[in-house]
Order: structure tokens, then C-alpha cells, then sequence
């Protein structure tokens, strides 16, 4: 099983940044001229960075969206990047990559399904690469597996036996209170969903931290989903990434710095 992204929501850019120019500008300074092909997001971002220095009308560099972009991050001033948001959702992750996911609080938001109001008895497990290559590694995952699932069961059903006598106007907490117990025997392989809302500078900081960690498949496999799905939103943004494949045959996340 291989993690799937999907693109909930993008950045949009709307014409009442005319209505704006005219607010703050002298007549003959009120425009803008979009130069080279972009994107919303991208439109947005350089809009964004203009309004710092009003670099409108005759003020107005002779960059194309792109290579305006490409100069801000290649100095440092990536600030406005924030201003372009995306979410999308993530599936066929395990519980122990969104252990890693949610610590980036800075320009991230998560929702993620809840082991406490979800019936975990069906759960789904994501294998680790590798795991299959070795037999006897195998066996004892997927005995684990079964175990901690049949003993999830066990101990739901055994608890909802006393929820009998609970009176309803408590039965909702009371079953979150019984599935928060037995939840404690799933293992971190367990299969999540998680909803994403996040900025292009913070996925650009994701990309170089997590992209591009040798040793962890997962969160490889998500960095590239990732860039595959968000990339073409503001390839300008992106573009000092690249996804390649070394030597394990696993796609990695490589930075190359903008010169």
C-alpha cells in the first residue's frame, strides 16, 4: 500500500487587486502587467511581494512571475510565500508517519481520523518497505498484526457489555471513553486519514527536512506525492526540487538551491 494525496483546495486570485491599485496609487501608476505564464498561486505570491516595495506601473521590473519568485527565494525573503495555501487529504499512511507529520505546527493544519470516535475493528495496516524481503520478518508482522487487531475486538466487545447499563444521554462518551481503551493495542502501522492545510513555504521547509531522509520510505513516498501533486500548483515555487531514485529504487526528494 502506497500513501495517495488528493487536492482538496489552492490558492486563488481574484481582480479586485485593481480595485486596490487604484485605492493606493496615482492614476497613471495603477497597474500591474503580469509578464511570463503563471499560476494563481504564483500571481498571488508575486502580488504579495510587490505591495512591500509598491513596485507597480513604471516601478515594475522587467521579471517575468517566475523569475521574480525564484529571486526572492534565492534571497532569503520567502515570507510571502505564506500567502499560498493548499489542502489536500492523505490516505494510506500509517499512524506512524502522522506521528512525524503533525510536529511541523509552524504554516501547517491537521484533521486527522479519530481512534476515539472511529470503530478500529476493520483497521488496515501499512507494511514498511522492506519488511517483505525478508521472510521471517514478514511473519512476525503480520502475526502482530492479527494479534493486535483480534485484541482490539476482544476488549471492545468485552467493554461495551457494561455500556449496556450507561443511560443514553452518556453513551456517546462513554463508547468514546471504551474505544480510547482499546485503541491503546493497535499498533503504529495502523492506517490513518489526515486532512492538510499548509503553506508554500511551509511544504518547502517539509521537502528539504523530511524529502529527502534516506532511511525513512514512508515519509518519501508522501514528500513525492506530495511534490507530484502541489508542484504544478506554483512550479516557480518548486522548481528547486527534483524527485530521483537511488540506489534502494525508492523515489527521494532532492534540493538543488536556486543560483
Amino acid at each position: 500500500m502506497k500513501p495517495r494525496a488528493f487536492l482538496l483546495g489552492r490558492p486563488q486570485f481574484d481582480e479586485a487587486y485593481l480595485d486596490f491599485l487604484a485605492y493606493v496609487l496615482p492614476p497613471e501608476q495603477a497597474f500591474w502587467t503580469k509578464k511570463g505564464v503563471a499560476t494563481p498561486a504564483e500571481w498571488l505570491i508575486e502580488f504579495a511581494g510587490r505591495v512591500c516595495y509598491m513596485s507597480f506601473g513604471s516601478q515594475q521590473s522587467a521579471k517575468t512571475t517566475g523569475e521574480y519568485i525564484q529571486n526572492l527565494i534565492r534571497n532569503g525573503h520567502e515570507s510571502v510565500l505564506e500567502h499560498a495555501v493548499w489542502s489536500f487529504a492523505l490516505v494510506g499512511i500509517s499512524r506512524a508517519f502522522t506521528h512525524q507529520l503533525v510536529r511541523h505546527r509552524v504554516g501547517f493544519a491537521f484533521s486527522q481520523l479519530s481512534q476515539q470516535y472511529h470503530d478500529e475493528s476493520e483497521a488496515r495496516f501499512v507494511r514498511p518497505h522492506g519488511i517483505d524481503q525478508v521472510p521471517e520478518a514478514a511473519s512476525a508482522w503480520d502475526h502482530a498484526m492479527r494479534d493486535g487487531r483480534a485484541a482490539y475486538r476482544k476488549i471492545l466487545d468485552a467493554l461495551e457489555q457494561t455500556n449496556r447499563f450507561v443511560p443514553p444521554a452518556e453513551r456517546r462518551e462513554a463508547r468514546r471513553a471504551l474505544r480510547s481503551a482499546a485503541r491503546s493495542v493497535l499498533p503504529n502501522a495502523t492506517e490513518t486519514a489526515i486532512v492538510v492545510t499548509a503553506n508554500a513555504r511551509a511544504l518547502r521547509h517539509f521537502f528539504m527536512v523530511r524529502g529527502g531522509i534516506v532511511g525513512d520510505a514512508e515519509m518519501r513516498y508522501v514528500s513525492v506525492a506530495l511534490l507530484d501533486l502541489i508542484g504544478p500548483e506554483a512550479p516557480a515555487v518548486f522548481a528547486d526540487f527534483s524527485i530521483e531514485f537511488p540506489g534502494d529504487g525508492l523515489p527521494l526528494l532532492v534540493h538543488h538551491p536556486m543560483k
